[in-house]
């Protein structure tokens, strides 16, 4: 491009979520200056964090669906992408459980389904093989699988982010993309709640507004059916007596109602429930679905109980519709010849957390089939996490706090997350600002008390060290001030 200035770009993706930042890490490998417009304060603020943090097997869809190669490919690789990104992930299985002979003929069905897709381990189990793989599960019968894990989908999407950080790509928040505009040199001209961005490719991976972005890029229009669902986070206490998720059998439409999940940090989610909402973005909480959680959720784990709800919250699944069948929409990536430099994805929902990097891989093909790249000798695939001083043992929480005194200081009680956690945290590689970006980052607040104690702290913390007021602090979006006056 002609110009020369810090808005202009080779790439620009719109939509920092977990596809978005795997697709800013896997075009990093080539020389490209490369940016993520991202609408929020933070990566992973919309579907991508909003999910059970399960790596999926691939059992749950089609064999030939380009969804469920994406799956099983993302599943066999993610031992070494969790090594090489420093993220936390346990391949413990799961179980999907049946009672009684309806469900017997249904998920019978599922398992010729997961044979046919070649899902290694799989396995048909009785009762009595339930209880010796997890005590507290029941049923009359399961699938074992054992090549799902659980991880946690804040690390991951951050950490990928990071990584591409690392290697070049500027990442700017509060950026939602309202127009685009291909101007007389083949470049696009972006324009943003943030100012104006030129780029010579666009990538769409921008999640609940992809159908939007869709449209603008001329790939036509498409009609969005969301589904929300409800989540409820039981505490660590429950924790302790659940080693795999269980799922029930798919309904007669093929879903999944409620199923329980262990967190990679020791928590258990219970979720989701399904309710079709259209066009809206609701993210509210009811007590009906509440109350189902409990329900649902106690027939398959008998620790679902209302003693360790700590905090709900609700995802919403950005299906598309299909024009042709009027079915959802498989995974879509999209290219053109009539609208060159441009590469769409569209129908991005669940196994979407698994099936990131492979999805960003064959972005970067179409880039290559279009034009060709050089690529970056300088590349790093490896990023360092972030210290947790609770998984230390003794011996090295005291080297720590010898060489750094604030490790020596808590802040979270619950999780047992110090002053000097939270001080990176603060002066994370992104420049994330948020009280939720620190919280994501260290865990702080997410434990029984929900930052009754350590909230007050962070955003202490946030105006001594990027010199904020007490008024410009935000808990994790535009407008969500944590005080807007003077407080004890």
């Amino acid at each position: 491009m002609s110009e020369n200035n810090e808005h202009n770009y080779d790439v620009a993706i719109i939509g920092g979520g977990v596809v978005g930042s795997a697709t800013a890490r896997e075009l990093s490998r080539w020389n490209l200056r490369i940016c993520v417009l991202e609408k929020e304060l933070d990566v992973c603020n919309g579907v991508s964090g909003r999910n059970t943090g399960l790596l999926h097997s691939g059992i749950l869809n089609e064999k030939g669906l380009f969804r469920t190669m994406c799956c099983m490919e993302g599943n066999a690789e993610f031992d070494r992408v969790s090594a090489e990104l420093d993220v936390p992930f346990r391949r413990c299985g799961k179980l999907i459980v049946g009672f009684g002979e309806e469900e017997r003929i249904r998920l019978e069905a599922l398992y010729r389904r997961g044979l046919s897709n070649n899902i290694p381990g799989l396995r048909w189990i009785n009762h009595d093989e339930i209880k010796a793989l997890e005590p507290n599960a029941d049923g009359d019968f399961a699938i074992h699988v054992p090549s799902a894990g659980v991880l946690c989908p804040f690390t991951y999407t951050i950490a990928l982010a990071e990584n591409a950080a690392q290697n070049g790509v500027d990442y700017h928040f509060d950026r939602e993309v309202t127009g685009i505009v291909r101007e007389k040199d083949g470049a696009f001209r972006l324009e943003t709640t943030g100012g104006e961005y030129r780029a010579r490719w666009i990538v769409n991976t921008s999640g609940l507004s992809s159908y939007r972005i869709t449209s603008m890029l001329g790939f036509g229009d498409y009609t969005p059916k969301r589904v929300k669902g409800e989540y409820q986070i039981l505490d660590k206490k429950a924790g302790a007596f659940l080693s795999l998720p269980v799922y029930p059998t798919p309904n007669e439409y093929g879903a999944f109602d409620v199923h329980v999940t262990p967190t990679i940090d020791g928590n258990v989610i219970v979720g989701p429930t399904i309710e079709n909402i259209g066009l809206e973005l609701d993210y509210g909480a009811s007590q009906e679905m509440i109350d189902e959680l409990a329900c649902s959720g106690a027939k398959l784990f008998s620790q679902v109980k209302r003693e360790y709800f700590i905090r709900n919250y609700a995802g919403i699944f950005p299906t598309i519709i299909d024009p042709e069948t009027g079915g959802e929409l498989d995974f879509q990536i999209q290219t053109s010849r009539r609208i060159p430099h441009v590469v769409n994805l569209l129908g991005i929902n669940s196994p979407g957390l698994t099936s990131a990097l492979p999805l960003a891989r064959r972005v970067v093909q179409k880039v290559r089939e279009q034009e060709e790249l050089v690529v970056n000798d300088a590349f790093n695939p490896v990023r360092k996490g972030h210290v947790r001083f609770a998984e230390l043992d003794l011996t090295a929480q005291e080297q720590l706090i010898r060489e750094n005194p604030d490790y020596g200081e808590i802040y979270c009680r619950c999780e047992c997350v110090t002053k000097a956690e939270v001080k990176r945290a603060v002066h994370n590689p992104l420049g994330v600002t948020t009280v939720s970006g620190i919280k994501y980052r260290t865990r702080a607040s997410m434990g029984r008390c929900q930052g009754g104690y350590c909230e007050t702290r962070l955003t202490a913390m946030i105006q001594e060290e990027l010199h904020k007021s007490r008024e410009e602090v935000l808990l994790n979006k535009k407008g969500a001030y944590m005080f807007t006056g003077k407080v004890k």
